[in-house]
C-alpha cells in the first residue's frame, strides 16, 4: 500500500492508478497541420443519474456542468409524426422520461456497473455531443467507477467507451468524491480537516452504497466497501410493501421513487405520515409512515456494519481524526435524519466523539469535480487511449 500524500489541490500522477490488464497504449494518429483541441471531463456515470463537468487542461474553469438521468428511451414503432420532437429514433435523459408513452426505456446501468451494452455506448455517445458537439476535440475522461468494481465491471466501461472518448482514467468514485468535495482554498489552514488526507466517505447511490477509507493515496480493496443496496433496492421494496398494504395501488417504479425522494426517512416510526398520491384517477390518501420507515432502516442495517468494519481497518494514529470526519454523500445522503443516525449509534457503541456530515446539496457534482481535477493532474503516460 502507497502512502504517499497528495499535494494540496492534485492528485500526483505517480499515484493515478493504472489499468490493469487493459491493451497497451496506442498513439493517436497525428492530423496533417492540426493539434486537436483537448477538452478533459470528469464523469460521474451513476445508476439514475450522471454528471458531467469540463474543463480545459491549464485552467481552472467549467465550460459545461450538467446532471443527466441516466437513461435511454429508444422510440417504439409506429408512433405518428411529429410526436416525437425531430423524429428522433433515440431520446437521452430528461426527454426520455418526458416521453414515456413513446419509448421503451431502458438504463443502461443496474447495481452501478454496466447491464446494458448497447444503450451505455449510446448514453456515453450521448454525453460526447454534450461535451464536444463539434465532434473534433480530442476527449480525456476521468470516470468514477463503484468502489471495489471488479475487472469485468471496469473492462465493460473501457470497451463501451472505445471510440467514443480519446482517452480514459477508472478511479474509485468515493475517492473522487472525498477530492471534489475539498475545499482546496482552505488546504493548510489551522482547524481544517482535509477531507482527501483522512475521511471515511459513505457514497449512497443508485445501485451500490459504496465505503471508503480516503488517506491520502489512492484507496485499495482493503478501504472499500460497496453494498449492492442503495436507491433501487429501496425503490423496490418500498413498492413491494406498496402492493401488499394497498393491492392494486397501480404506483409505477418512477411514482414510488418520487414519494421516497420527497418523504424517505430513517429511524423511529413517523406516523402519521399521510401523503396523497393519484390511483387509477382518484386522489387516495396513504400512510407511509411504516412503509418509509421499513425501508430507510433496512439501507441503515447494510450500512452501519459495514462503517464499523472500515473503522476498525483504521491505524489507531488516524482514527481520533477519521472519526471526526464521516460524510454522507450521493443521492442517498438525502434520506433525513441519516447522518443523525449513524452519529448515534456509533456514539451509542462507544466510538469517540464520531462526527457525520452531509456532503450537502452539491453532492451531485462531487464525483464528477474530483474527476476533472483528476484529469487536470493526470500525466501524458497515465492516460489509456480509446481508439475508434
Amino acid at each position: 500500500m502507497t502512502t504517499a500524500a497528495l499535494e494540496k489541490s492534485t492528485v500526483p500522477a505517480a499515484h493515478v492508478p493504472s489499468n490493469s490488464g487493459a491493451p497497451a497504449v496506442q498513439t493517436r494518429p497525428p492530423v496533417p497541420g492540426s493539434r486537436p483541441k483537448i477538452i478533459l471531463v470528469g464523469f460521474d456515470l451513476g445508476t439514475n443519474k450522471s454528471c458531467v463537468l469540463t474543463g480545459t487542461p491549464g485552467t481552472v474553469d467549467l465550460i459545461v456542468s450538467k446532471v443527466v438521468p441516466t437513461v435511454v428511451g429508444y422510440v417504439k414503432d409506429g408512433i405518428v409524426d411529429g410526436i416525437v420532437a425531430g423524429n428522433r429514433s433515440i431520446l437521452f435523459g430528461d426527454d426520455a422520461l418526458a416521453n414515456l408513452l413513446h419509448v421503451r426505456l431502458l438504463a443502461p446501468l443496474e447495481q452501478g456497473v454496466i447491464a446494458h451494452p448497447e444503450a451505455a455506448r449510446d448514453f456515453l455517445q450521448h454525453i460526447r455531443t454534450l461535451v464536444d458537439p463539434s465532434g473534433q476535440a480530442e476527449i480525456r475522461a476521468v470516470v468514477g467507477m463503484p468502489a471495489n468494481a471488479d475487472e469485468v465491471a471496469r473492462d465493460n466501461v473501457r470497451r463501451c467507451a472505445h471510440g467514443v472518448f480519446d482517452r480514459i482514467l477508472l478511479i474509485p468514485e468515493p475517492f473522487l468524491a472525498a477530492l471534489g468535495y475539498r475545499d482546496d482554498s482552505r488546504v493548510g489552514q489551522p482547524g481544517y480537516i482535509d477531507p482527501v488526507v483522512n475521511s471515511l466517505f459513505i457514497d449512497i447511490g443508485g445501485g451500490t452504497s459504496d465505503l471508503c477509507l480516503v488517506q491520502g493515496y489512492f484507496p485499495t480493496r482493503e478501504d472499500q466497501i460497496s453494498i449492492p443496496l442503495a436507491g433501487d433496492a429501496m425503490d423496490e421494496i418500498l413498492q413491494a410493501e406498496f402492493n401488499r398494504t394497498y393491492p392494486n395501488n397501480g404506483l409505477s417504479r418512477h411514482k414510488v421513487r418520487e414519494l421516497k425522494e420527497a418523504h424517505g426517512y430513517v429511524g423511529p416510526s413517523r406516523r402519521p405520515l399521510e401523503v396523497k398520491v393519484i390511483m387509477g384517477g382518484k386522489g387516495r390518501t396513504l400512510e407511509l409512515g411504516d412503509i418509509l420507515a421499513q425501508a430507510g432502516n433496512t439501507l441503515i442495517d447494510r450500512i452501519y456494519p459495514a462503517l464499523t468494519t472500515l473503522i476498525q481497518r483504521a491505524s489507531a494514529d488516524s482514527v481520533v481524526t477519521l472519526l471526526q470526519n464521516i460524510i454522507v454523500t450521493g443521492g442517498g445522503s438525502q434520506i433525513r435524519g441519516i447522518d443523525t443516525l449513524l452519529q448515534k449509534k456509533l456514539t451509542d457503541d462507544g466510538y469517540e466523539s464520531p462526527k457525520v456530515r452531509l456532503a450537502g446539496q452539491d453532492y451531485k457534482r462531487y464525483v464528477a469535480l474530483g474527476a476533472l481535477k483528476a484529469a487536470r493532474a493526470a500525466r501524458e503516460n497515465q492516460w489509456q487511449v480509446l481508439l475508434g
